[in-house]
């Protein structure tokens, strides 16, 4: 296994964390930017209102989003099975 095959194996780990992560962190960062202007709008200083938008969002995201990034993972994980006996030899 040359450095080079690591650093590959790595970087396209990092792209399908991205590609996982991304969309439920970037609904969950939208929700919570349109709460906090809500809140400063209406001058409510609530730390715990923004919670439950941002859980309800992250779980509709999940539940939408979840067979492609189950398929994004297993084709991720299948890529990587199948290149075990080159990096062997």
């Amino acid at each position: 296994m040359t450095p080079e095959s690591v650093i590959t194996i790595i970087q396209r780990a990092f792209e399908v964390m991205i590609l996982l992560g991304g969309p439920l962190l970037l609904g969950g960062l939208a929700v919570g930017l349109i709460v906090s202007i809500f809140q400063a709008a209406t001058q409510i200083n609530e730390a715990t209102l923004s919670f439950i938008p941002k859980l309800l969002t992250t779980f509709l995201i999940a539940m939408l989003a979840g067979p492609w990034m189950l398929s994004v993972i297993m084709d991720y994980t299948i890529r990587l099975f199948k290149s075990i006996p080159t990096m062997i030899g």
